[in-house]
């Protein structure tokens, strides 16, 4: 991406927090680039970081409940409710003051300029990716987190994938108390038609979505400097996925309510729906190599993880033409000097903003040498200093 451009990206000039984790209050002013946060741990970095995922669909950036996410005193006393408050600016939506709040009985709120809007139409506005020591995991641990891993890159080049998401899961579980529901009947049941119909059609539009992002991230990959990050290659392992590879939506959505109404007893007996888009998976192979992801040292987990996200922020920039705001959590973690001065270079001429966070400044020294950086140090008295 030419570099002239970075300024528009879609970024944070000014982030406002009250009452969210550790933060009683918190006002930062910062500017396009890498936004670089530093200090001890126990102060609150990736409690910025987690803010700023609030402002794009789901649990953010560590799946917690909303209202855990409230202040709590030195007496242990927790605040009512939390406000995380942005002001963006981006090319093709120009500055828009953004809100999240959760106000306990009401969940979350999103206001854009003064109007109530979904956190969907705040999620076009400032597309944002992230990675997490958490996500080191990511190769070995279930298929439940790789799955999440893709969809949070399909839900920046589709806005509407988590609706199609909900309406999927809101079905089936329905549909599975209905199967342990004691004299329900299997053969004959148009209530569970009905909620079959519902998950195949919303089924189908996330595989659909899945397979977009995939094809998305491939590309972005060849792209993707591999002396500085192993290349990876990809797959989604799942029936319907598999099915639109070879047929009509409309035909895998038939077969799928067909294979429903055919396996009701039997997922009835394992207490749970046996097949769909809840059970695919992501495979990833170290390309170079040609070894499975889960089984490369951890520091090739963690140059592939890094790779992934990359290449997910390039694609999204060539696919709807805004680099995505990218949350970085201690990213410097098992990657050498070498690797960390190419992280600095590629996001530089990316363009986008970055929310990165480490305990010394001395590690993130190539991105000052690239671009000016927003350097933030977190103090032990909870106060964020603007080196």
């Amino acid at each position: 991406m030419d570099e002239a451009l970075a300024p528009i990206a879609p970024h944070i000039r000014r982030l406002r927090l009250t009452s969210f984790r550790s933060h009683q209050t918190l006002d930062l002013t910062c500017a396009n680039g890498a936004v670089v946060i530093t200090g001890a741990n126990g102060l609150g970095k990736t409690n910025v970081l987690e803010a700023i995922s609030m402002l794009a669909p789901g649990r953010g950036l560590r799946s917690a409940n909303l209202e855990d996410l409230r202040f709590r005193d030195a007496q242990g006393l927790t605040q009512e409710s939390w406000t995380v408050l942005a002001d963006i600016e981006g090319a093709t939506t120009g500055a828009i003051r953004a809100g999240v709040a959760f106000e306990g009985e009401g969940g979350r709120r999103v206001r854009m300029d003064g109007e109530t809007r979904r956190v969907d139409d705040l999620a076009q506005a400032l597309p944002q990716l992230w990675l997490t020591p958490s996500m080191d995991r990511l190769f070995v641990d279930g298929a439940s987190g790789r799955r999440k891993f893709l969809d949070r890159f399909a839900q920046t080049l589709d806005g509407g994938l988590s609706r199609h998401l909900s309406a999927y899961e809101k079905a089936m579980r329905e549909r599975n108390r209905l199967l342990q529901t004691p004299m329900t009947s299997f053969s004959s049941n148009s209530w569970l038609d009905a909620l079959e119909d519902t998950m195949a059609l919303e089924g189908v539009a996330i595989a659909a979505s899945r397979l977009a992002a995939l094809d998305a991230l491939a590309v972005g990959l060849i792209g993707l400097r591999e002396a500085a990050f192993p290349r990876a290659e990809i797959a989604l392992e799942g029936t319907l996925e598999a099915g639109l590879r070879a047929a009509s939506a409309v035909d895998v959505e038939d077969g799928f309510r067909d294979r429903m109404r055919a396996t009701r007893a039997l997922d009835a007996s394992a207490g749970r729906s046996l097949e769909g888009p809840h059970r695919s998976d992501l495979q990833v192979v170290y390309a170079a190599k040609n070894m499975a992801a889960k089984d490369c040292s951890t520091g090739e987990q963690k140059a592939l993880l890094v790779g992934l996200i990359l290449a997910q922020a390039q694609s999204v920039a060539a696919r709807i033409g805004d680099v995505p705001v990218l949350l970085l959590d201690e990213v410097a973690a098992h990657l050498d000097s070498h690797r960390r001065a190419a992280l600095a270079e590629i996001l530089t001429h990316l363009g986008g903003q970055s929310w990165i966070t480490g305990t010394e400044m001395e590690a993130f020294s190539g991105f000052a040498k690239n671009a000016p950086v927003t350097a933030i140090q977190m103090t032990p008295s909870g106060e964020a200093v603007t080196l």
